[in-house]
């Protein structure tokens, strides 16, 4: 009762330290629904199962930690060689002098204010519509503070093929920064939208994205989370897939005392593909480095294919998490469900938790998943230094060849090659120093 109690206080404590944002009744109405949820659930603790290997502290605690600027400008800017729109936020802010005019042939965009505030709008069928479905059977208390007190994000709408990417910068400049950010998107049928991310949005950032795809759309996702060593992150992407739709996302992180990115998933239309991937790279020595993957993929339609593939590279004590589920209903017969999650660990002090899952229903499908831990390969470690690679040379030689399982999934080869340069050049840095 005791432990119930301070859960209790500690969301009633959070809640009134934030305020809810006014819009018309249905997002009025989706935000209280929201804050409902919220309270019913609580924020997580460590008692809670999915969050045993994850300690939310740092995300639930009232005020954000401190987190120091880091300082990137001896780095390109990530995706400058690609034509896209660019729209920025700034500690969580909208920074429309820095953002590109959003107009765009194929997409409709608005800030989630604007698009709240209307009687009528498309959003309403989907704002806090995913998420709520998503609190079931696994709850995400953070998802619903962030429906129920995001003040700023972006809705979109492809109608199309868009023209270019959609590209969301998040610039950090602020060490006490609390950001909560909310999109909405929505791929009409046959139409197909690329969204870029890039950025370490805040001392502490809690972002939201809810995604619906309709028959015969294609969503692409490609997010390079920004290096500060010390921000705090709690990220949540829940899409719901029409007939024959495409969903792909890719996620890169480095540094940061601590991630947790979630993906909820679900599948509803036939013959529909969702592929879900990540590469973190965690190097303990700058300060803690917690990075946690938790994703869960429901099967409801009939011949659908999803693919998880999650990499890890651990150093000087940095710690990685992977939940992975994959939940097969009864009529989804034909499921072609894939799931693999590694850890390379280059030190003794580094650990790596996975929950890998299953649960299947029906009896036509082919699903598998597995897990492995280990260090660098001795044997090609040697065949690199007997050929006069340095060892440190070596060492990241083999770290991006155990990376690009992952970076493979990218649909677009371009901003594969994008996330390569940018990891080989991270680790220029460090051999560096």
């Amino acid at each position: 009762m005791a432990v119930a109690q301070a859960k209790q206080d500690l969301t009633e404590a959070r809640i009134d330290a934030l305020e809810m944002p006014g819009g018309a009744g249905w997002a009025d109405e989706a935000r209280g629904h929201a804050l409902s949820r919220l309270r019913a659930m609580g924020l997580p603790g460590r008692r809670d199962e999915y969050w045993k290997y994850t300690d939310p502290t740092s995300l639930t605690q009232i005020e954000a930690p401190r987190a120091a600027v880091f300082d990137a400008t001896d780095e390109a800017a990530m995706f400058d060689g690609i034509e896209r729109l660019k729209i920025v936020f700034v500690d969580g802010v909208f920074d429309a002098g820095a953002s590109d005019d959003l107009s765009l042939a194929g997409v409709e965009i608005e800030r989630l204010s604007e698009a709240t505030a209307k009687d009528i709008h498309w959003a309403r069928e989907v704002f806090g519509q995913l998420e709520a479905a998503g609190q079931t059977p696994v709850a995400r208390p953070l998802a619903a503070l962030n429906t129920a007190f995001a003040t700023d994000g972006v809705v979109i709408r492809a109608t199309g093929k868009a023209a270019r990417p959609v590209s969301l910068i998040y610039l950090h400049r602020s060490d006490r920064s609390d950001a909560i950010l909310h999109h909405v998107v929505r791929v009409e049928e046959g139409a197909e939208l690329t969204i870029l991310e890039n950025g370490p949005a805040a001392a502490r950032f809690n972002k939201c994205m809810e995604i619906s795809v309709a028959d015969g759309g294609a969503f692409h996702h490609v997010r390079a989370q920004g290096r500060d060593h010390e921000r705090r992150a709690a990220t949540h992407m829940f899409a719901r897939l029409g007939e024959g739709s495409t969903y792909k996302s890719f996620t890169l992180t480095a540094n940061g005392v601590m991630t947790r990115n979630e993906h909820v998933i679900e599948l509803t239309g036939d013959d529909a593909s969702a592929h879900v991937a990540g590469a973190a790279m965690g190097d303990g020595k700058s300060g803690a480095f917690h990075h946690d993957d938790t994703v869960f993929i429901t099967h409801d339609a009939v011949n659908c294919e999803s693919r998880q593939v999650f990499k890890k590279v651990l150093r000087n004590g940095a710690a990685g998490v992977f939940q992975g589920k994959i939940l097969v209903k009864p009529d989804a017969q034909k499921t072609d469900g894939y799931q693999i999650s590694q850890s390379l660990l280059l030190d003794e002090d580094s650990s790596f938790q996975a929950k890998p899952e299953l649960e299947i229903y029906a009896d036509d499908v082919s699903c598998s998943h597995g897990s492995t831990t280990g260090a660098i390969d001795d044997t090609a470690l040697f065949y690199l230094r007997s050929r006069g690679v340095p060892t440190d040379l070596a060492t990241d030689l083999l770290v991006l060849a155990f990376l690009d399982e992952a970076i493979q999934e990218i649909a677009d080869e371009r901003l594969a090659d994008d996330i390569r340069l940018l990891l080989q050049q991270w680790l220029e840095r460090r051999r560096k120093g």
